[in-house]
């Protein structure tokens, strides 16, 4: 069966830190509507790389994107790609490297930053680059997307959580309301995304060290969380997917050909 599928990936979120701080999301875990699962991020620990690697399944030292600073087009193929393939509808709000990822590289503010093109993986798009651009906004700017298009895809991509990190620390105040604050957004949000029909996924890259920083090998800085929303989850508390298998797994959903690799686990059996 095809679903829609929306993607939240709130950039630079430890797992530890998601599993105390976010009430919201807890609350669908303990009702039963959702279930919670520890991620460990691809290496290397940075944003651009592991962006590439959730949406293509693919590891940076295989795709070539082994940095932050490696800005170009993607030579792999992406959820986008396979969901235009498939004849799909695809839209992100998000930060502008996915932009340069997926569509267009260089990112040029005036021709990007509100992107309505039909031939590109992402048709529909809304694209920041300031790290501080409120949470609040991003997640107005993903819904008006979604109203407005009706995309089958959506991703959502915020990045306070991480801005907060790399100004203060993993062991603050700052940082845990961070994501305190992305929760209570994301509560505006959901049951109007379950009641339409979408398959919620909410993740990190990856997540966040005491040195302000992320891009070794701490737990604290791997481990990041994947909680899974909708009826076509298994829900299943003993699955332990991977995040190679994100991108291979929004495709099943979605309902659409892919060579990626998959937690079929994590999904309910088709009756």
């Amino acid at each position: 069966m095809k679903h829609n599928v929306i993607l939240v990936v709130l950039d630079g979120l430890n797992f530890e830190v998601a599993r105390l701080a976010m009430g919201h999301l807890q609350a669908y875990v303990s009702a039963e509507r959702a279930a919670l699962y520890k991620l460990t991020c691809e290496l290397p620990a940075l944003s651009r790389p592991l962006y590439e690697c959730i949406l293509t399944g693919v590891p940076p030292i295989e795709s070539g994107i082994v940095h932050n600073n490696v800005s170009r087009l993607s030579n792999q193929r992406s959820v986008f790609h396979y969901a235009r393939d498939a004849g799909l509808s695809t839209a992100a709000a998000a930060y502008h490297w996915i932009s340069e990822l997926y569509n267009r590289s260089p990112f040029v503010i005036a021709r990007d930053r509100h992107t309505l093109a039909g031939d590109l993986p992402i048709q529909y798009g809304h694209f920041y680059w300031s790290d501080h651009y409120p949470d609040s906004h991003l997640f107005a700017d993903a819904e008006s997307l979604r109203v407005a298009h009706k995309p089958n895809f959506l991703l959502v991509h915020p990045m306070n959580i991480d801005d907060a990190g790399h100004k203060h620390g993993l062991d603050t105040a700052q940082y845990r309301n961070s994501a305190r604050s992305a929760d209570i957004i994301l509560a505006d949000y959901l049951q109007g995304w379950l009641q339409a029909g979408y398959q919620v996924l909410v993740t990190a890259d990856h997540g966040m060290n005491n040195d302000r920083s992320h891009n070794g090998l701490l737990p604290e800085e791997r481990e990041v969380p994947l909680f899974v929303l909708g009826d076509a989850f298994s829900l299943n508390p003993d699955v332990m997917p991977k995040q190679l298998e994100l991108c291979g797994t929004i495709c099943e959903l979605l309902g659409v050909a892919h060579d990626k690799p998959l937690c079929r686990e994590l999904l309910r059996p088709a009756p």
